[in-house]
């Protein structure tokens, strides 16, 4: 991915939920380096993601401890950081619409 949005996003719950921190570093390094062309490609990758609505992946860090939801835009190589929580936070919210 070209770009991703917004590291800081990250960085914020990495410092309330330290446990979180370098995990979210290597999510963030592996899809900053991918060359995703499409949903596949990133399963190819993190074979646990879950395929979404609207471009939308989400992805299990730190052995299912947290969700982070992101969408793609494989055309542009951008990936846009919607949501990061705890499985808690993210039965609260539609995945496929934030």
């Amino acid at each position: 991915m070209k770009r991703i949005i917004a590291k800081s996003t990250l960085r914020e719950f990495w410092e309330n939920n330290a446990d979180s921190e370098q995990y979210l570093k290597t999510w963030y390094d592996t899809a900053k380096n991918a060359n995703w062309l499409s949903h596949n490609d990133v399963k190819n990758t993190y074979l646990q993601a879950s395929i979404l609505k609207n471009g939308r992946v989400v992805f299990n860090i730190k052995g299912n401890s947290y969700r982070l939801v992101v969408k793609f835009n494989f055309e542009k190589q951008w990936a846009f950081i919607r949501f990061i929580g705890t499985h808690n936070d993210y039965d609260k919210i539609d995945a496929d619409t934030i």
